[in-house]
């Protein structure tokens, strides 16, 4: 334990040493149920390492247990609102302040509050460095991770009184509902734009899609991509021609240069191969074939990817195509799948004329233009509370 006893932030009004707690001494710490019962159509839930995520509860993968084995289960560790719960098997930590009552627990921790350490003031604790670095030295098990329950009762932290526990406790409440807040709006910004996907564009069989901006009438065609765009297959530079420096050309090989279907600079090189343009698409050629992005920078691409000269209608026309499984035909079963050219050049894609190209893809532009500005709010308010774990925290 550091000899450090106050923390480098501190709100206001509050000063002196933190003082140093063990969690089973403070808490009342307990597990759930180490038996496989029977599973069941309908039932109770049983909550398990992987229904604990960042964001919370998530029962929508849970198992479903018998009325019998739920009160059995939940003689000896019955888990109330406001209690936590993290994971001991597999996915270990995690740790999620509950705020619903009907469900049964296996191989997880459960924390009960007694009267001296506040369980809106240890969840934050739990999510801290302090208690990720007492996972990493404490975790065993090889190939499946473990944390024993007397490890979970022995973690040892530094803890200030219970005025000033609630005050962290509850400034953490204010972050995590606004985080939750922006998660709620980017999810739901994701939903309406999967539903103009459906609305917008021709469904299988057919030769016209439901919703229409006005004044367009006539039927979408079938054509082969390679007549509707210009294409390039990336080449890679020799490997000693990488480097760091951002002054470089930046160079994207594949999916891990593409996050949110944009490029991110993460390699660059000194050697021009061939070149993709701002405002290319670019084209995953290589597992995971398919993945679509596009660069706002003039790019170096390797053998990876490939560019496309597409506007924002072929853009989402190609996201839709992955996301439905119309690459998967190439898999061969191998460990590397990839397309070449002709697999481009004869890819087969539902269109119509260039004006209403143009109101789709400027539409969908706009729609991705606003789900991007939430979900870089949400990574900076993320980011936010990172720092203020950090600091608020010894």
């Amino acid at each position: 334990m550091s000899e450090k006893r106050v923390p480098d932030l501190r709100f206001k009004g509050f000063s002196g040493d933190w003082e140093q707690r063990k969690l089973g001494d403070e808490s009342d710490v307990r597990d759930g149920t180490h038996d496989s019962p029977k599973y069941f159509d309908d039932g109770y839930p049983l909550v398990t390492s992987k229904n604990l995520k960042d964001f919370g509860l998530d029962l929508s993968d849970v198992s479903l247990i018998s009325d019998k084995d739920f009160k059995s289960i939940n003689k000896r560790s019955k888990v109330d609102i406001g209690d936590i719960l993290f994971g001991m098997i597999g996915t270990i930590g995690n740790p999620v302040q509950i705020d619903r009552d009907d469900f049964a627990i296996k191989n997880v921790a459960l924390i009960k509050e007694q009267k001296n350490i506040l369980n809106r003031f240890l969840i934050q604790v739990l999510k801290s460095p302090v208690f990720n670095r007492y996972l990493r030295n404490e975790n065993t098990g090889g190939t499946q991770k473990f944390l024993a329950l007397s490890k979970v009762r022995g973690f040892e932290f530094l803890c200030p009184n219970i005025k000033e526990q609630n005050r962290i406790g509850n400034f953490f409440k204010q972050i995590d509902d606004t985080i939750a807040l922006h998660q709620r709006k980017l999810e739901l910004l994701k939903q309406l734009k999967q539903g103009f996907l459906q609305q917008m564009f021709v469904r299988d069989g057919q030769k016209k899609p439901v919703l229409r901006f006005a004044g367009f009438e006539e039927e979408w065609e079938q054509r082969k991509l390679g007549e509707l765009i210009d294409f390039t297959m990336g080449q890679s530079p020799n490997s000693e021609n990488y480097t760091e420096n951002p002054n470089h050309y930046i160079l994207v090989q594949g999916n891990a240069d593409m996050k949110n279907n944009r490029v991110v600079p993460r390699v660059w090189t000194t050697q021009i191969t061939k070149q993709a343009n701002k405002g290319d698409l670019i084209l995953s050629v290589r597992a995971p074939v398919g993945e679509i992005g596009k660069t706002d920078y003039d790019v170096v691409i390797g053998r990876g990817v490939a560019a496309l000269k597409g506007n924002d209608f072929i853009f989402q026309q190609l996201r839709k195509m992955k996301e439905n499984g119309y690459w998967a035909r190439y898999t061969t079963g191998s460990t590397f799948d990839s397309i070449n050219s002709n697999d481009i050049k004869e890819a087969l894609i539902i269109t119509t004329n260039e004006e209403e190209q143009q109101q789709i893809g400027t539409f969908f532009q706009q729609l991705d233009n606003t789900i991007a500005l939430h979900h870089n709010k949400l990574e900076q308010l993320q980011s936010l509370k990172k720092g203020y774990l950090k600091a608020l925290f010894i």
